[in-house]
């Protein structure tokens, strides 16, 4: 009963989306990844799981914003713990790290885009 109602075209009332900052977080990991600013990325990612924990509208979206924080995550500790990594994380990940953060980002933003408000 909490959710938002915002009237539709047909004047109908529906419950409200996700927030915009989870469409926008969602479409800037990929995009901060393939563009090489991957530690950069570790910023969406946090707004993601910010947002999933505080708004009930994303409730349905916790694993799988789970398995993209698990995904980034992975590389970005094999960086920070290794000695003598490259100085930056795009350098330092593989292409099969950024092909997975990729997919795993693209699955989230399906998910976003398709799924269904109660």
């Amino acid at each position: 009963m909490s959710e938002t109602i915002r009237p539709t075209a047909r004047g109908a009332a529906a419950p409200r989306r996700a927030p915009m900052s989870a469409f926008i977080s969602a479409w800037a990991v990929p995009i901060l990844v393939l563009g090489e600013f991957a530690l950069l990325a570790a910023v969406p990612v946090v707004v993601l799981i910010v947002a999933t924990l505080r708004d009930p509208r994303m409730r349905s979206m916790r694993w799988w914003i789970a398995a993209l924080a698990i995904a980034y995550a992975t590389p970005l500790a094999v960086w920070l713990l290794r000695p003598g990594g490259a100085e930056s994380l795009s350098k330092d990940m593989s292409p099969l790290a950024i092909g997975v953060v990729v997919a795993v980002s693209i699955a989230v933003i399906a998910k976003l885009h398709t799924r269904r408000p109660r």
